[in-house]
Formats: C-alpha cells, structure tokens, sequence
C-alpha cells in the first residue's frame, strides 16, 4: 500500500486552557501568604493595579456569610463579597460598566488605621527577625573561651565542623588525624574536652559514650547506672531487668533506680539548636460560634486592595493615531489587571464555598472536636457544590481553618472511613483519636497489645483489625507494648 498525503477535515471539540484559565487555577492553589506575595508583585509590575479603599456598604457594616445551627442550612448560598454578583454574569458583562462601579473589595485589612503612625500598626517583620543560634555557634564559642594553643583550637573547630545533626562525631579517630595532621592523643585529649562543653556529651562518637560522658559529669562514672550503659545497654531497652539484676548481683528495686536515672540523660545532644526553618501558618479561613451560630469568614489581613487605576482606564481609551501603540500597552495592562481582580474574587468565592461545604459535613467536629469526625472524601464537596473533584483539591490545598477546635489544615477534614458496629463509618482520624485516649488511659506496668486494643474498639462498635490498629499507632509515633511496659512505674 502505498503512502500518500491528504488533507482531512474534521470536527472535534477540544479543552484549551485559556491564559485566564491558567491564571485562575494558580490563584486557586495559592495560599494566602502566597496570594499576598503574589498581589504585591503584580501592584509593582503592572501600572494600571492600585491599592484603593473600598466602598463601604451602605449602613457602614461588613456583610458576612453567618452559620445557622443545623446542618442542612449551616450557610446562607451568599459569599462575603460585594462583586462577586457581577463576576457571576461574566457572559454578559459590560467591563467599561465593571470597571467604573467595581473594584477589589474582597480585602480589607490594609486600611489607612493599619498604616498610620499612630503606633497602632504591627512592627514590621524586619524588626522581628532573629537568627537561632547554631550548636556550632555554641561550641565555637566556648572553645575560644578556653585556654588551648592555636593547634588545638584548629582540632577543636574540625571536630566541631564535623557533627551530625544529633551532635555526635561523625569522624573516627583516625580520620580526624589525618585531616588535622595530629597525633591520636592530641586528638583524643581535644575530643575529651569538647565532650564537657555544653551541651554534655556533644561529640560523642555512640550512644553509649553520649551516655557515660554525662554520667561521669555527675561525678557518677562508677555508678550501677554506668556499669548497665558500659555493658548492658541493649538489655536495658528490651526492659530485662531481671536478667540484669541477676548478671550484675543486685536487686531489682537498685536495677529501676539506675534505669530511672539513665532515661534522664539526654540521647540526642543537639536538642534545643535543631536549625529547622520556623513554619508561620496563616489561616485562611476563619469559623467562630457567635450567639449559638457558626459564622465563616475568609482571611484578608496583609492582603491589598485592588482597583484599576482611573488615570491608566482614562488613558487607554483615548483615540488618536499617534497615541495607538501606547493605548494598546495600556489597554492590555488594563485588562490584565481587570482578569486578576476577577480571578481572585473567584478564587475567595470557591474558598468560601468549599469551606461552607466540609463544615456542613463535619458539624458534630466544631462542637466536639476531633472524636466526632465523619468520613469525607472529595467526591462528597465537590457534588455538594457542583464542582469537579481537581477544583476542590486545589482549593483546600495548603488552606489552613482556625476554628474552635484548633487550627488545622483544610484537607485533614477528607477521612478515609471504618465500617462502626452501628453502622455508621467511623474516620480514621477518630479512630486515632480513640486509640490514642486507650493507651494514655492504660497501667504502663502492663501496656495493652494491639489486639487488646482492637477489642476495645470493638466494643465501642468499631470494626478494626489488629494489624489497623499497628498501623494506626505507627503513625501516631506511638511505641509497641514490649517497649511502653514500665515495670517498676512510679505515679
């Protein structure tokens, strides 16, 4: 057969992800310090964006979206947002009509009060700044208090460059002395030093001496408590304190002294300089209980203003030859400005929706926190409001509610579900929940195992396997019972 080119028409219908769609969906996923970031970069780029007070309603109030007690009608359908009536028409929509009568009121916490010099404004973030100081930092800093020669001072700092995270030595011996060009009593000798510094036992090359290094700072080197860290430590963490009381010719009363005083010590000398970046969430959405009823409102705070500007509207619709390519500049930031005040009115609206939609389903957690969530999916938002299941993904993600319960995170509220005696399905959330009270609740002498505990569920008509419940625990960071049991435990 041979091959030939044709031409081919056909009629296809094709999704094509418009420049304001895609704008659009990025707002949507944007978390409100993102947002913030975001509008104040597009006030610096496009000039026809300005920050401008908004109209106020008349009667001078804030309208808000208010909560009533029942489920079925917790949320009135409006959204707390003036504009979003002529958005809605956007087929329709007369822009010169829009851009005259409407600007960005959506926000409302850059006000003129907020920026005034009457001290009443937040300091800024600059005058906030710290910077944590390092382990590194710390140790330096001793080391050059101490009276060592410039040798030893440069063996010091390559010890101390050379921790792991946890504050142990990451080197061997020998390594360090042939990256310093020391002797293994030199470098001994430093290393020995270094281990007394605060934190005690920082530069230890194991556990073990981690452990003795503190004992012997209290003057405790030749303790029991030593003798089991030197010799017995892998009994002491399977908790054989029999078999170690019979190995060492002692009591076991002297045995759980010397395990109390050992479990004291810290393992990890780093604790307290971890460089982690510190993590400031911002809620986006807030639900509070006013006079018996649970209002919703969306989080403006830090967030401009937006309106196009009145100079830049006038200028790009000047005629005249000479003016054309100015005017088209001018009008093309106009109607980028104009597409991004919509966009984020669409993205509060979509907010504020799905938010009204999880609160609808998971009432009973506002009143009673955590024990009382339901088993929720995005399927169940998305058909509550008629949107698609990416739409209400993108909108919950890293959206934070500050709520009566606490703050958390929108997509926590989404619950894979447990078949409940009752019939009911039961969230996994709460089912942690659950087993988390079960072993705080338990005799530390004889910690529950997880099949005791999937009994227990049981009878509170939770169906759950032993192996669910291992899972669950893992999770949570909760050890097994072989390692909770605290034999000679002391209230």
């Amino acid at each position: 057969m041979a091959l030939e080119i044709r031409q081919v028409q056909k009629l296809a219908q094709q999704l094509v992800m418009t420049p304001q769609l895609q704008q659009a969906i990025k707002l949507l996923q944007l978390s409100r310090v993102e947002l913030e970031e975001m509008v104040l970069k597009e006030l610096q780029e496009n000039p026809a964006l300005e920050e401008g007070a908004a109209e106020e309603p008349e009667g001078g109030e804030q309208p808000r979206a208010e909560a009533q007690g029942q489920a079925g009608d917790l949320l009135p359908e409006t959204v707390p947002n003036r504009e979003l009536s002529a958005v809605d028409k956007i087929g329709t929509l007369d822009w010169q009509e829009y851009l005259d009568t409407h600007s960005n009121s959506i926000h409302g916490s850059l006000t003129a009060e907020a920026t005034s010099d009457d001290g009443d404004a937040p300091p800024s973030w600059e005058n906030s700044l710290t910077k944590k100081t390092s382990l590194e930092d710390h140790l330096i800093w001793q080391l050059r208090l101490s009276k060592i020669t410039e040798r030893e001072s440069m063996i010091g700092q390559y010890i101390i460059q050379n921790l792991s995270e946890n504050g142990y030595l990451a080197l061997t011996l020998e390594e360090l002395c042939t990256a310093t060009g020391s002797t293994p009593e030199e470098s001994e000798a430093i290393l020995k030093r270094i281990q007394f510094f605060d934190p005690i036992g920082v530069a230890a090359r194991d556990l073990r001496e981690c452990l003795l290094v503190q004992l012997q700072n209290l003057d405790l080197g030749t303790s029991l408590a030593a003798r089991i860290v030197s010799d017995y430590l892998s009994y002491l963490e399977s908790k054989r304190y029999e078999k170690l009381a019979r190995d060492l010719g002692t009591t076991i009363d002297e045995i759980a002294d010397a395990a109390h005083l050992i479990t004291s010590l810290e393992p990890k000398p780093s604790r307290g300089f971890e460089q982690e970046d510190v993590r400031t969430v911002l809620p986006d959405v807030f639900v509070e209980k006013i006079a018996g009823e649970y209002v919703i409102y969306l989080n403006d705070d830090g967030v401009p203003r937006l309106r196009i500007s009145p100079l830049y509207r006038r200028m790009a619709g000047q005629e005249g030859v000479a003016e054309e390519q100015a005017r088209q500049y001018l009008q093309e930031k106009v109607r980028a400005a104009t597409w991004l005040i919509k966009s984020i009115q669409q993205r509060q609206q979509t907010l504020y929706r799905v938010t009204q939609s999880i609160f609808k389903f998971q009432l009973d957690f506002l009143d009673h926190g955590v024990s009382q969530l339901k088993p929720m999916v995005l399927r169940d938002v998305a058909e509550d409001i008629h949107m698609h299941e990416s739409t209400v993904s993108r909108a919950t993600a890293n959206k934070y509610v500050h709520t009566p319960q606490g703050l958390f995170e929108l997509k926590f509220f989404f619950q894979s579900g447990l078949k409940g005696g009752n019939g009911e399905d039961v969230a996994s959330e709460s089912v942690k929940e659950k087993i988390r009270g079960i072993i705080a609740a338990e005799d530390p002498r004889k910690p529950y195992s997880d099949q005791h505990i999937a009994a227990l569920l049981s009878d509170s008509s939770i169906d759950i396997a032993r192996r669910t419940v291992a899972k669950y625990r893992e999770a949570m960071g909760i050890l097994p019972s072989s390692k909770r049991r605290q034999p000679f435990f002391r209230k």
